[in-house]
């Protein structure tokens, strides 16, 4: 008897007879797990309304007014990117939109309760609105972007897009002593935080389409292992490495020069197996960031302060930003003062933003402190999975580079604040204020549920198509030729 084939999502052969006529048993559908993400939504939620409240009980003695009305915007902001990723993207990690959600609550919960201490500097309402924009942009993106695919068309465009944003802050005034914002009419934004998506999306399909060149070429250099690629191949990663100093020595910003070289240097390494390009990028790094911080004196005064933090305070003009964050931090002990009870504030006009950190330390302590690094740290995990699981390079590279680039922000901002490395004028993910932070971290967000979706997908088979040996095909080739092993039909050389 005859055995038509059909299509059966999550099934890794094609439909048909078994050997010996037995008909197989249906394929594994993966559960989609939209109720569990909902779940934890609510969860999310309901934390950041018992901080807004928290805050106000320790302050004021009083929850705020406001608080339902809080709780309601939070709640629909959530609710309405949850139903975007039930019907355009049901297969998505349910673990990334809640761990989202709570950052983006626990953030304004943190601005909050610093405006009470500046009546005149509000900024929680401002965050909020800014937050709602990213949530429009996320469902704007998992809705109209249905698969990620598309952008590897557009990687060149993206290139050029990101360093004209790059350079469009080096005609404007310096704000802080960097050149990172554009001021027009009142308004102001940080273009290099959407450039970081753009160069992303750049490395992920240019290393998707040169990675066997990157892999299988170059010679042994001092140590057994360390291959590297000939000097055409090496052009790339040696032409980002300069565009990262240009920035860094224009726009006298450490972190973004940091950010983007490093993350093109993760990228590579993912995408060619080879340890060498991380050493390559580790002393092209150290070396540039030696020779700028050397002459250039706003960086070099960052150095200063991270080599010696109280340095002002034995000059008798009082402890700077570094001491009142490192004082912060151990003022907040295991366990924290509480929400509306340190004294962070005295960090001065960059608690809300650079050392949003240090307020977070003082009056949550050691403990809150750790549950926000994990939540950072799961989100990061969540994203290379889904990166891991992918079978075409690019989705794979571009998972793992928007994982990593808040990965990478969340070291350089919390060293920085920490004492553990020189500071830099970057956000904290979701926490910090700042327009351009928040929106492009909720695009991010919107990206890596997009490729989780495609990676979790249950995928048709039939026997018509030949979909198993086509991939089967495209896993071998991306194996060295050299490391795979002969097949029995195939005959050894002499």
């Amino acid at each position: 008897m005859k055995v038509t084939p059909t299509d059966r999502p999550g099934s890794d052969r094609p439909a048909g007879p078994e050997p010996g006529g037995a008909v197989p048993p249906p394929g594994v559908r993966l559960a989609k797990r939209r109720g569990v993400e909902l779940s934890l939504l609510v969860g999310a939620v309901f934390i950041a309304v018992l901080g807004y409240c928290a805050t106000g009980l320790g302050k004021t003695g009083a929850a705020p007014p406001d608080a339902l009305r809080y709780g309601a915007g939070l709640g629909v902001l959530a609710v309405l990117a949850h139903f975007a990723v039930r019907f355009r993207a049901p297969y998505a990690d349910p673990l990334l939109l809640p761990i989202a959600v709570l950052l983006n609550g626990i953030g304004l919960v943190l601005i909050y309760r610093l405006d009470l201490e500046t009546p005149e500097d509000q900024a929680a309402f401002t965050q909020l609105t800014w937050s709602t924009l990213g949530v429009a942009l996320f469902i704007a993106v998992v809705v109209l972007l249905r698969d990620h695919r598309v952008l590897q068309r557009y990687a060149y465009l993206s290139c050029a897009a990101a360093l004209v944003l790059m350079a469009i802050p080096i005609f404007f005034p310096a704000v802080n002593g960097a050149k990172i914002w554009i001021r027009v009419a009142g308004f102001s934004f940080q273009p290099g935080e959407f450039a970081k998506i753009l160069l992303a999306v750049f490395f992920a399909a240019y290393l998707a389409a040169n990675r066997h060149a990157l892999a299988y070429t170059g010679r042994t250099f001092l140590l057994k292992g360390l291959q590297l690629p000939t000097g055409r191949v090496l052009g790339p990663i040696v032409a980002i490495w300069l565009l990262s100093v240009g920035v860094l020595i224009l726009e006298r910003d450490l972190g973004t020069s940091l950010l983007f070289f490093g993350l093109f240097v993760i990228m590579l390494y993912v995408a060619t197996g080879r340890t060498g390009w991380i050493a390559v990028g580790l002393l092209l790094a150290a070396v540039g960031a030696y020779a700028v911080g050397s002459f250039e004196p706003h960086v070099h005064s960052r150095v200063a302060d991270w080599l010696n933090p109280f340095a002002s305070i034995e000059a008798g003009q009082g402890p700077g930003q570094l001491a009142q964050s490192l004082f912060a931090f151990a003022a907040g002990g295991i366990l924290g003062t509480g929400l509306g009870l340190g004294h962070s504030i005295l960090i001065g006009f960059a608690a809300k933003s650079d050392f949003i950190l240090a307020t977070a330390g003082e009056e949550l302590g050691l403990t809150g402190l750790t549950a926000l690094f994990l939540l950072y740290a799961l989100f990061v995990a969540r994203g290379y999975r889904a990166g891991l699981a992918l079978r075409d390079p690019f989705g794979r590279l571009l998972a793992i580079g928007l994982a990593s680039i808040v990965a990478l922000q969340v070291f350089v901002i919390a060293g920085g604040v920490m004492g553990l490395i020189p500071l830099t004028g970057m956000a904290m993910p979701f926490l910090a204020q700042g327009g351009s932070s928040v929106v492009t971290n909720w695009i991010i967000v919107a990206l890596l549920i997009r490729v989780s979706d495609s990676a979790r997908s249950p995928r048709p088979v039939t026997a018509e198509t030949g979909e198993v040996a086509t991939v089967r095909v495209r896993e071998l080739a991306d194996v060295n030729p050299a490391q795979r092993k002969p097949s029995k039909r195939e005959a050894p050389k002499p």
